[in-house]
């Protein structure tokens, strides 16, 4: 049996030591609960006990749970897009971490027009270099964020990686690193419509080195709501 009050203070406690450690103020870290694979009745018992934003990797099982989950909450687009997919995303949800190519970009920005609504959004990098994992190359995220830049129903917010999966640190970091300094070369230029203060880095395995790198926003699922094959 999950103990999701205790799950959720232990990741809070260890945001805490992570951020403290490299001198950063904890609140300076969202957290994001990922509530893939996991039923209504969880993702609201989690909003409950404090939770703010929940994230998501599919639309398709966001459509199916989002009428019934607690609208507290702010929600987060965190898996591949679909561009078939757009039209129920810009509905769904409230920020979409995973633009990684223009042609994404330009049909949220069409169908948000339609709507009168302006989306955060950021643009995904894939740092590891590994074929199986989205985002657009390192050296191509500034150039992607002046295309998007120029859309008015987009709001670029900041950057979103996934790590390379490893249990050596050392191997992890590099990753985190290198979209940090993508991040603060952004925040340095003057931009039309973005806004960059957002660096969605870490998730259960590598949460606490992404915060020492520098991490705005954490992607927990497994640490908050325990293994995805104990759910049915």
């Amino acid at each position: 049996m999950v103990n999701l009050q205790e799950n959720i203070r232990r990741v809070q406690e260890r945001i805490r030591r992570a951020a403290e450690r490299v001198g950063r103020a904890p609140d300076e870290i969202t957290l994001v609960a990922v509530s893939k694979t996991f039923p209504v009745s969880i993702i609201n018992e989690a909003i409950r006990l404090g939770i703010r934003h929940i994230g998501e990797n599919r639309v398709q099982e966001a459509r199916q749970k989002f009428p019934e989950v607690d609208p507290a909450a702010t929600r987060h687009m965190v898996g591949y897009l679909q561009r078939n997919k757009v039209k129920y995303a810009v509905q769904l949800f409230d920020m979409i971490q995973s633009v990684d190519r223009y042609p994404l970009a330009e049909e949220i920005h069409k169908r948000c027009e339609k709507l009168g609504k302006v989306m955060p959004v950021l643009i995904e990098v894939n740092t590891s270099g590994e074929a199986s994992k989205s985002g657009c190359a390192p050296e191509e995220a500034l150039s992607l964020l002046e295309q998007v830049d120029a859309l008015p129903h987009l709001q670029v917010r900041g950057f979103m990686t996934i790590a390379i999966f490893s249990d050596d640190p050392e191997k992890v970091r590099p990753c985190f690193v290198k979209l940090r300094e993508i991040y603060e070369e952004a925040r340095a230029r003057q931009w039309q419509h973005a806004r960059i203060d957002t660096l969605s880095m870490g998730m259960s395995s590598d949460f606490e080195i992404a915060i020492e790198e520098g991490s705005t926003m954490v992607r927990i699922g497994t640490a908050i709501f325990g293994p995805r094959t104990a759910i049915v």
